[in-house]
């Protein structure tokens, strides 16, 4: 596992420590960066589900200004500032050892927008229908941003959720991709 483009380019990313948690491969991560990107000028992400940080790092060495990590599991935790600090983006970053739920919350009473959301939950948690929603009610996306879910690729994502749109929606074996935008976005594009 490592940063496949961007400033950090060739950095490898330790990966989290037992089974509880599933790598993005980088021939998936390749492709999300492809669909949402590849690049971007400046702006906020948030990691929700993050590991070992792969894709907020992917993110910030592609352009992103600053990442919001959060995961509830304390070796996830530990991983991701062990990844952020070999990457040298302790400045750039924050990370939280938090539950996903609280963890929007608590983002959505800062106001921020973000110009990249990652969901990838565990594949058996079956929320990704109630992130996106909250995601839309408290208008976390900013007018061209995208929330990156991914999923099984046998679970049911929803077309839209509010004015949230699914523009893409991709299968590599066992993974699915959804890729939503705002709907205001979707009629320029």
């Amino acid at each position: 596992m490592r940063i496949i483009s961007g400033d950090k380019r060739g950095i490898q990313l330790q990966a989290v420590p037992g089974t509880n948690t599933r790598p993005t491969t980088d021939k998936v991560k390749e492709a999300i960066f492809n669909m949402i990107g590849p690049y971007f000028d400046g702006g906020n992400g948030l990691d929700l589900f993050a590991g070992s940080g792969n894709l907020g790092l992917e993110a910030l060495s592609r352009g992103l200004d600053h990442m919001i990590f959060v995961d509830k599991d304390r070796k996830a935790f530990q991983t991701v500032k062990d990844n952020i600090k070999k990457c040298g983006y302790e400045d750039h970053s924050e990370v939280y050892r938090n539950e996903a739920e609280r963890a929007l919350k608590a983002v959505a009473k800062r106001g921020l927008q973000f110009e990249c959301i990652f969901l990838d939950p565990p594949y058996k948690n079956k929320q990704l229908d109630a992130y996106l929603a909250f995601i839309d009610e408290h208008r976390m996306l900013s007018e061209a941003g995208v929330v990156m879910c991914e999923h099984d690729s046998n679970t049911e994502v929803p077309e839209r959720s509010g004015s949230l749109v699914r523009l893409k929606h991709e299968l590599y074996g066992t993974t699915g991709i959804s890729i939503y935008k705002r709907e205001e976005e979707t009629h320029e594009a």
